[in-house]
């Protein structure tokens, strides 16, 4: 079993096959199920330092298109709720105001762990504009990727 999965693992590493693992790994880890995708990116370019911006790149259109479905979904749910209530209450209501008030530029904080991805969806359910809404995201997560792992590789050189 162990010669099977390293076996798996070294074909994944290998630069035709590893930027597709990390686009898929990045698209995943963008919706709502709890991965991160920093792993596969760090693994790959420690593998092959060469790929160093095409799979920050690569990456980075994964995630962003992970949180454009994000985005979608909530403004499909947006539509069912609406169906079955009238208005926003609560919470609801002050987390539409907050994002009418900052608008688009409010997906610069895709990035961020736990609330990134949902604020994507939420971003939707508000239906706030879908290509400003991608343009923010993938500022956002560019900047991620590139600092940590700068960072990662900085700490384990």
């Amino acid at each position: 079993m162990n010669e099977w999965l390293q076996a798996l693992l070294d074909l994944l590493a290998l630069p035709e096959y590893g930027l597709s693992t990390v686009f898929v790994v990045s698209f995943i880890s963008a919706t709502l199920l709890p991965m991160g995708s920093e792993p596969a990116v760090f693994g790959l370019i420690k593998l092959n330092p060469d790929l160093f911006w095409p799979t920050i790149a690569v990456a980075t259109v994964g995630n962003t298109l992970g949180g454009a479905v994000d985005w979608w979904m909530g403004m499909a749910t947006q539509r069912v709720v609406r169906h079955f209530k009238d208005e926003p209450t609560g919470w609801h209501a002050r987390a539409g105001e907050w994002l009418q008030r900052l608008g688009p530029k409010a997906c610069l904080l895709a990035w961020l762990p736990a609330i990134g991805d949902p604020l994507c969806a939420v971003a939707g359910y508000f239906q706030l504009p879908f290509w400003p809404c991608l343009i923010y995201m993938a500022i956002g997560k560019l900047l991620r990727y590139i600092m940590m792992t700068s960072a990662l590789l900085w700490i384990f050189p």
